[in-house]
């Protein structure tokens, strides 16, 4: 059986942008019978998920209560299929060519969580349709 591939997401913290991609992408690729898988990382990781996202994850039914935030590596980025950044600069840990996608303009999860994660599902169908198209 192959190994699926992995999109990372990484965010400065590791605790709610980052998470909420992760986590709904898995979702939607579960859905629609992509073998993918998505992870989460940060830059400077907090100790804990943010309780908001972990609130609303689990109103949607994810738990993702045993996860904790974790420091992305050069290893990550390596290895993943596709990397997509929040706010951060992934240059130190990207090999030259190493194409880093960046949500940048998508607002900060504490100032306003539904639109954040409108913005950030919004972009997920259409890294979805790119698995799918890429088989």
């Amino acid at each position: 059986m192959d190994t699926p591939r992995t999109v990372l997401f990484v965010c400065l913290h590791g605790a709610a942008k980052s998470v909420l991609a992760a986590a709904y992408f898995q979702r939607m690729a579960e859905g629609r019978g992509l073998p993918v898988r998505a992870s989460f990382a940060g830059t400077e990781p907090d100790p804990e998920i943010a309780p908001r996202v972990l609130k609303e994850l689990r109103a949607d039914g994810i738990d993702l209560s045993d996860q904790r935030p974790r420091q992305v590596t050069g290893d990550d980025v390596a290895r993943a299929w596709r990397v997509v950044s929040f706010n951060c600069d992934l240059s130190g840990l990207a090999r030259p060519g190493r194409q880093v996608e960046r949500w940048d303009d998508v607002p900060p999860v504490s100032d306003d969580f539904v639109r954040a994660r409108a913005a950030i599902v919004a972009r997920l169908a259409r890294l979805l349709e790119e698995c799918a198209q890429t088989g």
